[in-house]
């Protein structure tokens, strides 16, 4: 078997054919994904957002909920 070389400007360009190919081919699935990964860090920010706020009683969660 022969060997067969690649500089590294003609792998960039082969590896980005692929990724574009693969995105295009997968759109629903790569939407998905990236919809999760979106809710993901809005919830991390959420998590440390709330442990540096002062606590509030459930009740007065539910007053303002009414």
């Amino acid at each position: 078997m022969s060997e067969m070389t690649l500089d590294p400007e003609q792998l960039k360009e082969i590896l980005k054919s692929a990724i574009v190919e693969l995105l295009r081919d997968n759109r629903e699935e790569f939407s998905e994904l990236l919809a999760e990964v979106i809710e993901d860090m809005a919830m991390e920010r959420a998590i440390i957002e709330g442990e540096n706020t002062e606590l509030v009683s459930r009740e007065a969660i539910f007053k303002l909920l009414e």
